[in-house]
Formats: structure tokens, sequence, C-alpha cells
């Protein structure tokens, strides 16, 4: 018995061993390409392109997948990752996301309107029936599973998602309702708490 066991593990790695090597460490080249945008170790330095360093592997790969249909998308980001998405395997979009939700993520830096939008953040804006962002984003903003990290993000990133959601320009069933009362201060001010540019 411990024969056919041992028979029986060696093949199954014989079998299986490229694929969890290929899904455990991605494409080089897959890698140049997204950091050729998203920066070094998914740092960018662009503020209209968001960091992915650190960022939450299950929402990376929900996003990647997203960007497969183009009716979920606002044009600018399908234009920019649909065709460099529908070239990607399962496996290979698992081992990107993976690569870089394993990165240092940047720290948020505070700007002016820090207080108010910490308020938001932790309280929300009950009169307008928007919810506090902390019940889904966590206490720092980090995220959880496909719930993204915030905390680090660009400021003009985060401002322009929140506007997206808030007239429906970007597919999110909960973050339609959570942002549709909300003011262009109240995003700044969120941004100014949670960002680092």
């Amino acid at each position: 018995m411990k024969k056919f066991l041992l028979t029986a593990s060696m093949i199954l790695g014989w079998f299986c061993g490229p694929a969890l090597a290929q899904a455990a460490s991605p494409p080089p080249d897959v890698i140049k390409s997204c950091e050729s945008c998203h920066g070094a170790g998914g740092n960018s330095t662009v503020a209209s392109t968001p960091r992915l360093n650190g960022q939450q592997e299950a929402y990376i790969v929900a996003r990647l997948k997203d960007f497969l249909d183009i009716t979920r998308e606002t044009p600018h980001a399908t234009y920019n990752m649909w065709q460099v998405v529908s070239n990607l395997s399962d496996d290979t979009r698992t081992a990107v996301a993976r690569y870089f939700a394993g990165q240092p993520p940047a720290e948020p830096s505070p700007g002016a309107q820090a207080a108010a939008g910490q308020k938001i953040y932790e309280n929300g804006v009950p009169a307008q029936s928007i919810p506090a962002c902390v019940t889904c984003h966590g206490a720092r903003g980090e995220g959880r599973g496909a719930i993204p990290r915030l905390a680090g993000q660009h400021s003009d990133y985060l401002k322009t998602q929140l506007w997206m959601f808030s007239f429906e320009l970007r597919e999110n069933n909960v973050m339609h309702p959570n942002t549709n009362q909300m003011h262009q201060d109240e995003m700044d001010a969120l941004a100014s708490y949670l960002s680092n540019n």
C-alpha cells in the first residue's frame, strides 16, 4: 500500500508540478508588461494608474476577470486592459495577482482634509445614507478578500473611482448606492485620508 501511495504521488507530481509552478510564478514577460504601466512591484507613480502593490489577491483576480466583460468597465479602463487580460489564462491571472499582492504596500500619507475623511470613513454620513467605509474595507483601509485595499492608493485614482461609481459608469452593485449621494468634497476628504501621493 505504501508503495502504491508513493507511486501515485510521484505520478501526480509529474503531471501537476509544471502547472503548480506556473501558478506560483507568473511569466516574467507578463509582469514586465504590467509594470510598464503600474510601476516596479506595482507601485505606480502615475496618479491615474492604480497601485497594485499589497492589493488583495482575490480583488486583483476579480478585476482582471471584470475586464473581460467590456460592458462592466469604463472606456478608458477597457481600452487599456481588455487586450492584455484576454490573452492570459486563469492560472496566469492568479499568479499575477499573487505576485502583486505579495509586494510591500504603499502606506497612506494623510492630506489636509484627512480628519474629515477619517470621520466619513469610520462613521459614514447617515443623513445621506452613506455607510461607513470601514465596515467593508477594514480598520485601516487594508481590504479583505475581493474587497480592495484603499490605503496608500493615489488620491486622483480614488476620487475618479468614487465619481465613476456614483454615476454608475463603473459596474458595482454595492458601490452604486453607497456613493450616489456623495458630494465631491466628501470624495476629496476620503481620498485625503486614505491616499499616498
